[in-house]
């Protein structure tokens, strides 16, 4: 498709927000085409580093990722400091629902190519694969979340923010050191040979870091992909007359109320997941909108679209995917955020097995 067409349509979609909906909702907008186009132009993928790190010893990928974690945690936990009344921390509480969330999470994002983001901006750029478990991942988020309560009652503890607990300041210099550590160990694993920098993911670090701020200062609260795609689900079912939200424990909170009973446009979360679709599908128009993805047999269809619906549900249950529970959680110093990391690996171990046990 032409990207004059696709940029007319998405400056058209930009004055509908900013006349009908708000400023503000038409700017997170815009922050959303940035993150799909950096996304998708410079394929800035969790999923793809994470099995770069474990099948090829190549540690370019998770090295990028934890600049971008640097970077944005060096600007956000000083502004929560700074404004603790108008912008909020992604803080999920420790629990046994984020323990298998997050380890179920980390093996079938492998087998569907793809996490929150990567579902999002693939889908954008027409992969088959992904186009079609986008609405898949959006009900097994709504499911889980429906369920959500009856998993926290397994075992849970309040959430930990460190910038709460110890001060900016503080918060940076845990990260900071835990960053670290984790860098060295993955440089460590990786094949000497390759380089563990690369110019281009590194670029993209830089530019996801500013855009993920920047999501916190206009929304108020850090990126997220999650929540808009249960939210999507949610308000079918309940447009569908299938479920009623004032019964359930998730959906009858007054936040969530509120989400389901306004328009979607209203939505942060929403309206950046649209913007990331938007920023990957001019991405896509600029090289033709062609997909490069091999065909798939039936049962690679099967595998892939049983993996979306977890990844939905288990990202609810584990309060985020890698960026929400991962890249905002830990830059603006949830606890969560560093339990979610070492089981989603741990996951992904034997998600890279599963994928290539069907030949993805």
């Amino acid at each position: 498709m032409n990207r004059i067409f696709v940029s007319a349509a998405m400056a058209a979609f930009f004055l509908f927000l900013a006349w009908f909906v708000s400023l503000r909702q038409a700017v997170l907008f815009l922050v959303g085409i940035g993150m799909g186009s950096v996304l998708a132009g410079w394929r800035f993928g969790f999923t793809t580093g994470w099995r770069k790190l474990i099948e090829q010893r190549d540690a370019s990928g998770v090295v990028a990722q934890i600049v971008l974690l640097v970077l944005a945690a060096a600007v956000s936990m000083p502004l929560l400091a700074a404004f603790p009344g108008d912008l909020g921390a992604a803080l999920g509480p420790p629990s046994v629902s984020l323990l298998v969330g997050a380890f179920v999470f980390g093996a079938c994002m492998q087998v569907a190519d793809g996490c929150g983001s990567g579902t999002l901006y693939k889908a954008g750029l027409g992969i088959p694969l992904n186009t079609v478990i986008l609405p898949v991942f959006a009900v097994g988020s709504f499911l889980g979340s429906a369920q959500l309560e009856q998993w926290l009652q397994l075992g849970a503890i309040k959430p930990v923010g460190l910038v709460a607990t110890f001060g900016a300041g503080e918060a940076f210099g845990i990260t900071l050191l835990g960053l670290l550590a984790v860098g060295w160990l993955a440089v460590r694993w990786s094949d000497r040979s390759r380089p563990w920098l690369d110019r281009r993911l590194m670029v993209g670090a830089v530019l996801l870091a500013i855009l993920a701020v920047l999501n916190l200062l206009i929304a108020g609260q850090p990126w997220g992909i999650v929540y808009g795609f249960g939210l999507w689900a949610a308000k079918i079912a309940t447009a569908a007359g299938v479920f009623e939200p004032g019964v359930n424990a998730f959906w009858s909170q007054s936040v969530n109320a509120n989400s389901l009973s306004q328009s979607v446009f209203l939505d942060v979360t929403s309206i950046t997941n649209i913007g990331i679709l938007a920023g990957a599908f001019w991405i896509a128009a600029g090289k033709g909108g062609s997909s490069s993805s091999k065909p798939l047999t039936g049962s690679q269809w099967a595998v892939g679209i049983v993996a979306g619906f977890l990844l939905g549900y288990s990202s609810r249950l584990a309060f985020g995917c890698n960026i929400g529970a991962m890249v905002s959680g830990i830059s603006t110093g949830s606890l969560h955020g560093w339990i979610w990391v070492p089981l989603a690996f741990c996951g992904s171990l034997i998600g890279v097995r599963v994928r290539r046990h069907f030949g993805f």
